[in-house]
C-alpha cells in the first residue's frame, strides 16, 4: 500500500503517528496507527506504520482490537546427532522465534468507564453509538470534531468517518436528542434527589468568526471580548447536576433568557411548583413578576444599591450599626419609591420592620438582609483601593475612563465624596429577594439557598474548563445546537463522575487515562493484556460502579 508515515504532536503531549496518502495535491490520513508518551513506544509504533505500507499483500487495514490469532504450527524435534557428521550434512537448522511485538495500546479502561456511567445515567436511551463516543471524547481531551478519530484511538475506539460524525450532528437536532437527554437528566435528578429548587444562571461562548449573523451577535462580555458569541442559559439542580440548556442571540440581555428556559423546563417534566434561585443579574421587575403570575417562588439576589431604601427604616432607629451575623428579614418595592420619594408600605414610624404578607403588601416582595464581618472586611479593602485609584485619577497621575467615585462637572473632575460615603454606610450587606413567605421558608434557608449558586458557577466553569466548550468553530445554528447537547450529556456525566468518586474531573482523567492494556504479538499468537489497576485507579472504579448517593 503506497502513502507515507507522519509523526504528529497531539495537544495532550503524546505523538500521534499516522499513515497518509496524497490525493489531488492534498493529504488524506488514511490511518491512525496509534499514540505514543514515550521514545520506545514511539519506535514500536513507527515500526508497525512502516510494516503496513510494506504489507502488498495487506489490501485492508486491519482496525479490530485484537487480531485473528494464527494457527500453530508443530515443529518437531530435531533428529539426534550422529556419532560422526560427515560435512556433506551442512549446518543444522534451527526454528526462529519471531520476537515479541507490541501492536497498540490504548485507554480502554477509561473508556469503559465513562460509558458505565453514560449508561447509569440513562443517556443510552439516545440509541446512537455515535453520539455516545462523541460525548466520551469531549470528556476525555476536548478537541475539534476533525480530530475525534485520534482521541477515541487513545481510548481504544475506532472512530467512523468525518462525515458520518457530521450526520450525527445533523441527527442530534432534528433527532431530539436534547430532549431524550433532559429526559434522562431530569428522572436521574429526581431519583437521586428532587428538583424542588434549581439554580440558574447565564454565560458567553465566542466565536472565533469575522461576521455577526442572525444568532452570533456581539454582545455585553465580562472579559471585554468583540467576537460574536451566543447567550446560554443553564437550570441545574441544588447540587449542580444540570437538567436544561439553552441558547440565545448574543446581545440579548441575560434578565430575558430566564423565563424562556423556565417556561421550556416546565412544559418538558409538567412541572407546577418550583424554586426558583439567580443571581442579582436577574433582578428586573419584569422577570419577577412573571415568575409570580406563572405560580413560581424565587429567590434572587439583590443589588446593594437598594439596601437605603430596604433598610429605611433600621437605618432611622439603628444607624448604620451592625452585629455579625444579623439578619434583618423586611420588604422591597417591586417597581422602587413611589410618588413623592417614599416607599408606602415601609412605615418609618414603626420601629419593627414589617413582615411580608402577599395580600397586604401587594406593591412589595420579601426582602431578607444580611450582615458578615468577612464581607465588610472584604468590601472595605475593595472600597479602599477603589477610592485610591479614583484620587490618582483625579489628581492626574492615572488615565482611566469613568472610574468610580470620579465626578466630572464642568470638564473638572473630583472625588464624588457622598457617593463613597454611601458605599462605605453599606459595606458587609448582602440582599436577597424572595415572593416565599417566611411561614414557609425562614430567613436563614433563602440565605443558603442562594448561596448553592456556587454549582451552577462551578458547572458552567466545567464546560468552559474541562469540556472546552468554547470557543466554538460550528456556523449554523443546527450545528451550534448540536454541539451544546453534547456539552449538556457530557456535563451530566461529568457532574456525576465527581459526585460519585468525590475527586475533580481532571484528577479521575488523571488517575485512569495512563493506565493502558496493551495488544502483543508472541510467536505469531496475539493476546491482549488489560492495564494493572493501581489502588486509586480501583477505588474510582469501585465508586463509579455504585449507585449515586448524593442525597
Amino acid at each position: 500500500m503506497g502513502g507515507l508515515v507522519r509523526r504528529v504532536r497531539t495537544a495532550s503531549g503524546a505523538t500521534a503517528v499516522q499513515i497518509a496518502e496524497s490525493v489531488g495535491g492534498r493529504r488524506r490520513i488514511v490511518r491512525h496507527v496509534g499514540s505514543a508518551r514515550d521514545e520506545a513506544e514511539l519506535g514500536l509504533l513507527m515500526d508497525q506504520a512502516q510494516r503496513l505500507l510494506v504489507d502488498d499483500a495487506q489490501g485492508v487495514l486491519d482496525l479490530g482490537i485484537t487480531p485473528a490469532v494464527r494457527k500453530t504450527v508443530m515443529v518437531p524435534p530435531p533428529a539426534a546427532p550422529a556419532l560422526f557428521r560427515g560435512s556433506a550434512d551442512g549446518p543444522v537448522s534451527r526454528p526462529v522465534v519471531p520476537a515479541a511485538r507490541v501492536l497498540k495500546t490504548s485507554s480502554g479502561l477509561l473508556y469503559e468507564a465513562l460509558a458505565g456511567v453514560y449508561a447509569s445515567l440513562g443517556l443510552d436511551r439516545v440509541g446512537d453509538d455515535v453520539f455516545r463516543d462523541l460525548v466520551i471524547a469531549r470528556i476525555a481531551e476536548p478537541t475539534s470534531l476533525l480530530d475525534v478519530d485520534r482521541v477515541l484511538a487513545e481510548l481504544g475506539r475506532v472512530s467512523v468517518s468525518l462525515s458520518t460524525r457530521k450526520r450525527t450532528l445533523r441527527r442530534a437536532h432534528t433527532g431530539a436528542y436534547r430532549d431524550q437527554v433532559a429526559a434522562a437528566c431530569y428522572a436521574h435528578a429526581c431519583a437521586s434527589g428532587d428538583v424542588s429548587l434549581c439554580l440558574y444562571d447565564v454565560t458567553t461562548l465566542y466565536f472565533e468568526a469575522k461576521k455577526e449573523d442572525d444568532l452570533r451577535k456581539v454582545g455585553f462580555s465580562k472579559e471585554r471580548r468583540v467576537d460574536p458569541q451566543i447567550v446560554v442559559g443553564l437550570l441545574v439542580d441544588r447540587q449542580g447536576f444540570p437538567l436544561e440548556i439553552g441558547c440565545f442571540e448574543g446581545n440579548k440581555a441575560e434578565t430575558h433568557t430566564l423565563i424562556p428556559i423556565i417556561t421550556a423546563f416546565q412544559a418538558r417534566h409538567g412541572i407546577a411548583d418550583l424554586v426558583i434561585v439567580a443571581d442579582a443579574g436577574m433582578l428586573s421587575a419584569a422577570n419577577l413578576k412573571a415568575l409570580d403570575e406563572a405560580q413560581l417562588r424565587f429567590v434572587v439576589g439583590s443589588r446593594v444599591t437598594r439596601a437605603p431604601i430596604d433598610l429605611e427604616s433600621h437605618f432611622h432607629w439603628h444607624g448604620d450599626a451592625f452585629t455579625n451575623g444579623q439578619i434583618i428579614d423586611t420588604i422591597t418595592p417591586k417597581t422602587g419609591r413611589s410618588k413623592g420619594g417614599k416607599v408606602g408600605e415601609n412605615d418609618t414610624a414603626r420601629r419593627a420592620e414589617p413582615v411580608w404578607d402577599p395580600a397586604e403588601h401587594t406593591g412589595s416582595w420579601r426582602a431578607v438582609w444580611a450582615y458578615s464581618a468577612t464581607r465588610a472586611a472584604r468590601d472595605r479593602k475593595t472600597l479602599a483601593a477603589q477610592e485610591a485609584r479614583a484620587r490618582e485619577v483625579v489628581d492626574g497621575e492615572r488615565a482611566a475612563r469613568a472610574p468610580r467615585f470620579v465626578k466630572t462637572s464642568n470638564g473638572a473632575r473630583s472625588l464624588d465624596e457622598a457617593a463613597l460615603a454611601r458605599a462605605q454606610r453599606l459595606v458587609g450587606l448582602k440582599g436577597y429577594v424572595t415572593n416565599i413567605p417566611a411561614s414557609l421558608m425562614p430567613a436563614a434557608e433563602v440565605i443558603g439557598s442562594y448561596h448553592d449558586l456556587w454549582q451552577v458557577e462551578q458547572s458552567f466553569r466545567m464546560s468552559k474548563t474541562d469540556l472546552a466548550a468554547r470557543p466554538l468553530f460550528a456556523r449554523t445554528r443546527d450545528a451550534i445546537e448540536a454541539h451544546l447537547t453534547i456539552v449538556f450529556a457530557a456535563l451530566a456525566v461529568s457532574r456525576t463522575v465527581q459526585n460519585r468518586t468525590g475527586l475533580s474531573l481532571r484528577r479521575v482523567l488523571r488517575a485512569l487515562k495512563p493506565l493502558r492494556s496493551a495488544t502483543v504479538q508472541i510467536n505469531g499468537v496475539t493476546s491482549t493484556f488489560p492495564a494493572a489497576l493501581t489502588p486509586e485507579a480501583q477505588e474510582i472504579l469501585n465508586a463509579l460502579n455504585q449507585r449515586d448517593a448524593r442525597h
